[in-house]
């Protein structure tokens, strides 16, 4: 495929700004550092996509001897939203930067297969199949090809799963999401899985989630539990109901630039530092969502965990939804996805099989 350039003109005001930024980082660079790296993700600092920047940074810094330096700027700093922020990675004004499936699909819109609802059955086989080359070795390679500048080093988790969570209705059904005003992300597949179970997708931005929680606007929204209780939605979210409908995936990009300029001992360092990384974040959710549960129940919230009759409702009711997917985008990056998770149960059944 011929490379494109999908840098897009940025605004007259973004790439002055962040040039000026970038050059003032450069002008203070570590004293003994041959190479010298900004991380930029959007969360803050007490998520996991900052726990997984530290360990990142220590890990190349230690093992390169200082060779190696990194600069983490969290919370925006650099850039502001995902469009801004993938294209100074583009750039190389930043080397290294996250993204959701969502924040990616303007660039990738078929990247939206790995949220194909409950395409991931359990976080066992979501992360085997999230670091398997049959799964990422393809994703590599198609952005590399598109772009000529995103390498995609590893793949985590960022706020564990999505599931239903409402206001004034407990969800045991898909029947019962019928009539419900669903907040979602500015996403198709996010939204139609709403209308598949006959409610009503809302896109709203994130800063606005809360306040149309309380004004009525929504009556429910799809995230994890520790992102609810960090924004404090649950002072309006009353059910929590475990469907687990989408592996809230984060891709970590580097600047292809950026890490091949390096030489291959570092590249491996690199390397091994994103696998760190990788493990950080896919072993802190877990982690946080049993104190955010425990608050959310003590707050007064419902969490609920339909059986395997009703998961199995769920799954059938989100079947239209693999149809449309297909129709927009073809069938190569499902099959891709599903030919992952299949290898990966069959490897988990088989390491089952060897324990009995």
């Amino acid at each position: 495929m011929k490379k494109t350039a999908l840098l897009k003109k940025t605004t007259a005001a973004f790439v002055p700004t962040l040039m000026a930024a970038s050059l003032s980082l450069a002008a203070m660079p570590a004293l003994s550092a041959d190479y010298d790296f900004n991380i930029v993700h959007l969360s803050n600092t007490s998520d996991e996509d900052y726990d997984g920047a530290v360990v990142l940074k220590d890990y190349v810094e230690a093992h390169s001897n200082g060779r190696i330096h990194v600069n983490i700027y969290s919370g925006g700093q650099l850039c502001g939203n995902p469009t801004e922020c993938i294209e100074a990675l583009q750039a190389n004004l930043i080397q290294v930067f996250n993204t959701t499936t969502g924040g990616l699909s303007n660039v990738f819109p078929e990247i939206q297969a790995l949220d194909i609802p409950y395409i991931f059955p359990t976080d066992r086989v979501a992360e085997c199949a999230l670091n398997n080359e049959m799964l990422v070795g393809p994703i590599r390679k198609e952005l590399l090809d598109r772009t000529g500048t995103m390498r995609l080093m590893t793949i985590g988790n960022t706020g564990g799963w999505r599931n239903f969570a409402t206001t004034n209705k407990l969800i045991k059904t898909p029947a019962d999401v019928k009539g419900l005003k669903i907040r979602t992300i500015n996403s198709p597949i996010q939204m139609q899985l709403v209308k598949a179970m006959g409610g009503s997708p809302t896109a709203v931005p994130w800063p606005e989630v809360y306040t149309s929680l309380a004004t009525g606007l929504v009556e429910g929204t799809k995230n994890g539990i520790t992102d609810i209780m960090g924004m404090k939605f649950n002072e309006h979210i009353k059910y929590m109901t475990l469907d687990g409908h989408g592996y809230m995936a984060s891709m970590w990009w580097m600047n292809n630039d950026s890490l091949k300029d390096m030489p291959e001992d570092l590249q491996h360092i690199m390397m091994d530092g994103f696998d760190a990384l990788r493990e950080v974040t896919t072993v802190m959710p877990k982690r946080r969502q049993i104190e955010a549960y425990n608050e959310f129940k003590a707050s007064g919230g419902t969490v609920y965990a339909p059986t395997a009759e009703e998961k199995a409702q769920f799954q059938e009711a989100a079947k239209p939804v693999r149809d449309w997917f297909v129709n927009e985008y073809g069938a190569k990056w499902v099959e891709t996805t599903e030919s992952a998770v299949k290898s990966c149960e069959a490897s988990i059944n088989e390491a089952y099989m060897a324990q009995n």
